[in-house]
């Protein structure tokens, strides 16, 4: 489990033009942000996603209810999340579902969080183009995350790490 901030202001990225020609890129200088939280598990590569204005514990209980909810996570269904050490994930007013358990990554190591792959994914619907308002971002961000949905092999590809514990067969 990740954040990633998103923004009106460009995600610039390399491209190809012939040779000769400049390369072109709209760019707003608007500082205007939305927060996609992103879950991901990386042995089947299935993903859940969430937009927000913004990072807050409050937020971050009402996910992590509503992921409860949605994945059936109890006494019966229990889920070790990983996550940074982000001041919402270790606040003393954090609600925790019963059947979550937070596995905290060290600090300063994004490398280790299979989450952190997810954001450049995210980011290429809007690389090298600027929306004209959030409204505009958050319908891109939607539809790139409807399509990752379905994508598990790419997703498990890139978070399933060589050495990430896999699920046991009872």
């Amino acid at each position: 489990m990740d954040e990633h901030r998103l923004g009106l202001h460009p995600i610039l990225r390399r491209v190809w033009v012939p040779m000769g020609e400049q390369p072109v890129a709209e760019v707003q200088q608007k500082y205007e942000w939305l927060w996609l939280y992103g879950f991901v598990h990386p042995e089947s590569g299935e993903t859940y996603w969430w937009i927000l204005p913004r990072v807050s514990t409050e937020l971050f209980n009402r996910v992590l209810g509503d992921f409860a909810r949605e994945f059936n996570v109890g006494v019966n269904k229990r889920i070790l999340l990983s996550v940074d050490q982000a001041g919402w994930h270790t606040s003393k007013d954090l609600i925790i579902p019963d059947g979550i358990h937070f596995f905290p990554m060290p600090a300063y190591s994004p490398e280790l969080q299979p989450a952190e792959r997810l954001w450049p994914l995210t980011n290429e619907i809007v690389a090298n183009k600027s929306p004209h308002n959030l409204d505009e971002l958050e319908e891109l961000t939607i539809y790139r995350c409807q399509q990752l949905l379905e994508q598990h092999d790419l997703i498990r590809g890139l978070t399933c790490y060589h050495w990430w514990p896999m699920t046991r067969a009872a």
